[in-house]
């Protein structure tokens, strides 16, 4: 099936022909859905936890030396998607706002922290400022001026570039946003703040230009010191697009087409940080100063009780490798992974001894994540789900809709009763008690990939979605769910979101 051509492209890429063998096989036989026992909730599986002592054991953790913390911002891609109604409106037939996401838009434009690029540049494009074209009726020129490559070209910048909130002392973007973060949170021993981006190859000049200019701005009046790191979704983690009969997609000239693989091709970034603690959290979910500081004490909340957890279960695994353990101990142990880290196993009783501490250790002895959850107030996206693995236990997932079978009455109605949402706020444990990095990729569960139809030039095309970085390429972890509040939850999914009274100054 495969041309010396393809053999020579898999190789260019870093692909070997037993994963093309494996997605094409993925296309045929599609992904099972995950069986359910029910949406999480705080009556099970969420929990709501009195902060104090958490945020002292996150203090006391962030003292020690040798302890890395690295917070992690997934920042690849284009903006398009969030200017998708200027986009609309541009390429439509109306030259004045019609509809009231258009009105909005124009009716609130000085409020943006980039109007005052955006006027400069109309000056330099037109002749004129925004307030003299949008009199002039010439509304397009404006969003031209936006989106366009001759004027600030946001239509094609990513997020994590663009003005999002203004200050006395100027405009900052998502980036700067997430290095003030990184300062008032995740600051270890001696004051080192590392901060990693993922970023799409030809948008990395442009972030580390950003960073040139403004890091050591921050620093100074943070009195800490950046490490600023950066790296692009792997080209070998992209994978094979299928035509409608499930074989290889090819172009014009006869190549394979390859399509990125999501985001949870980022679980092999995210395995090459040099990390003990590693928080992440989306480019976009960002807010001014002035509401910082709630997103500031649940962050050290979750990572408080991320760092209690793994103490408890490293001093448990001390113990199993020691052999040197107690009945009651024994029972102390299967309470804390039933209790504490919500993974149960129906048929634990009929283990042997032997095989109970072999079970134990399993479960105890790979990487830890807390996530926080913030009550659902119909987003789309995940949730949290107690769900059953491949080995027959139970345990806390984050689930995408389209891993649940909503034509299942049961299914479907556990979905749409979850009380809370996944808003991507995750702080990571990836050592083992030794001090040894776990391989994140013998924890994904390979078969909660996901297939989405597209097209290309015109012909259809089946496109392969590896598991999702805080879905199913996390399915082999320890898992523990924490309310958080609604205010540390702001994404920017449309330019218009940036009117929101929580990204004002």
């Amino acid at each position: 099936m495969l041309t010396q051509q393809d053999k020579a492209q898999l190789a260019a890429k870093g692909i070997s022909e037993a994963q093309i063998e494996d997605q094409l096989k993925s296309f045929e036989n599609g992904f099972p859905y995950l069986q359910l026992e029910g949406a999480a909730s705080l009556e099970k599986g969420i929990i709501s936890p009195m902060p104090d002592a958490y945020l002292k054991a996150w203090e006391v953790y962030k003292q020690q030396t040798g302890k890395r913390v690295v917070k992690f911002v997934p920042a690849s891609g284009a903006a398009s998607r969030m200017f998708k109604n200027l986009f609309e409106f541009l390429g439509g037939e109306n030259n004045q706002p019609t509809t009231a996401f258009e009105q909005k838009f124009f009716a609130d434009i000085h409020r943006f922290a980039f109007y005052k690029d955006l006027d400069d540049t109309c000056h330099k494009l037109y002749g004129k400022g925004i307030d003299g074209l949008m009199d002039e009726g010439e509304y397009k020129a404006v969003v031209s001026a936006l989106l366009e490559q001759a004027g600030l070209n946001y239509g094609q910048l990513p997020k994590g570039l663009l003005k999002f909130h203004s200050y006395g002392e100027g405009s900052r973007t998502p980036l700067e946003e997430h290095l003030v973060e990184g300062a008032l949170y995740a600051n270890g021993n001696g004051g080192e703040v590392n901060v990693h981006f993922t970023v799409s190859p030809e948008h990395r000049p442009l972030f580390e230009k950003l960073v040139e200019e403004k890091a050591g701005e921050y620093a100074a009046h943070y009195g800490i010191d950046y490490h600023i790191s950066f790296s692009e979704q792997k080209s070998s983690t992209d994978t094979v697009a299928a035509d409608m009969e499930n074989k290889p997609f090819r172009n014009a000239d006869g190549s394979l087409l390859f399509r990125p693989g999501g985001h949870g091709a980022l679980i092999e970034n995210l395995n090459d940080l040099d990390a003990d603690i590693i928080f992440i959290k989306n480019i976009d979910n960002v807010v001014p100063d002035r509401l910082k500081a709630e997103t500031v004490t649940y962050k050290n909340l979750l990572a408080g009780v991320l760092v209690t957890l793994q103490q408890q279960a490293f001093e448990y695994l001390k113990l199993l490798d020691s052999g040197q353990y107690t009945h009651e101990q024994m029972e102390e142990i299967i309470r804390f992974v039933q209790q504490q880290l919500c993974c149960r196993k129906t048929d634990i009783k009929e283990l042997e001894d032997s095989e109970l501490a072999i079970y134990l250790r399993k479960k105890l002895n790979r990487p830890m994540r807390v996530c926080g959850m913030v009550k659902n107030v119909g987003e789309p996206g995940g949730g949290p789900f107690l769900a059953y693995n491949p080995d027959g236990t139970v345990s806390l997932q984050i689930l995408e809709s389209s891993q649940i079978d909503m034509n299942d009455p049961k299914k479907k109605a556990m979905f749409e009763q979850g009380t809370h949402f996944n808003p991507v706020d995750l702080v990571c444990a990836v050592k083992n008690y030794k001090g040894e990095k776990f391989d994140l990729t013998r924890h994904v569960d390979k078969a909660t990939g996901f297939i989405s139809y597209k097209s290309k030039n015109g012909r259809e095309l089946k496109a392969l979605e590896l598991p999702g970085l805080w879905n199913g390429a996390m399915s082999d972890w320890n898992t523990i769910f924490v309310e958080v509040p609604l205010g540390t939850f702001n994404p920017v999914k449309t330019v218009n979101d940036l009117l929101r009274e929580q990204h004002k100054q």
